[in-house]
């Protein structure tokens, strides 16, 4: 369930680069993670969880200015393979291999940021504009997120 779960808030990852870091953290402050003991056990705390969650509301106000670069400029998409793989590390740490939760983080970011730059531009077309799409989206990462920390229990 580990590997999944760490893939899975990989994609989110890939959609929103600080929702599945805000998601791990608040699920390790909740204590749906163990992470206690451990070098990520800073997670559970909640100045993490609430660092994190501005970052993210952050994002998705930057997310709708003009002037953000897309998601596959490589700056872009290595902020988004660093979120994957420290909040699918994050999942795997918990259910026994680091190591498989952060490759698996890895692959599930590739996976959300071009599946969700193709997703967001067929959106984009079918609304006629950009900001329902993005709307869709981050709606899609945040209930995506919730559901796969909240499945972690």
């Amino acid at each position: 369930m580990s590997l999944l779960g760490a893939f899975l808030i990989g994609v989110v990852a890939g959609l929103r680069t600080f929702t599945a870091p805000a998601a791990v953290s608040w699920a390790a402050y909740l204590g749906w993670l163990p992470l206690d003991g451990t070098p990520l056990a800073f997670l559970g705390h909640p100045v993490t969880a609430y660092v994190f969650t501005a970052l993210a509301l952050l994002e998705f106000v930057g997310d709708q200015l003009p002037s953000t670069p897309s998601r596959t400029v490589p700056m872009q998409f290595g902020a988004r393979l660093v979120s994957g793989a420290f909040s699918g590390a994050a999942i795997g740490l918990a259910g026994g291999s680091w190591l498989v939760g952060l490759v698996a983080g890895v692959v599930g970011a590739i996976v959300g940021t071009l599946g969700g730059h193709e997703f967001r531009r067929r959106l984009t077309l079918a609304f006629g504009r950009d900001l329902p799409a993005a709307l869709v989206e981050d709606a899609v990462a945040v209930l995506g997120a919730l559901l796969i920390v909240r499945t972690l229990v």
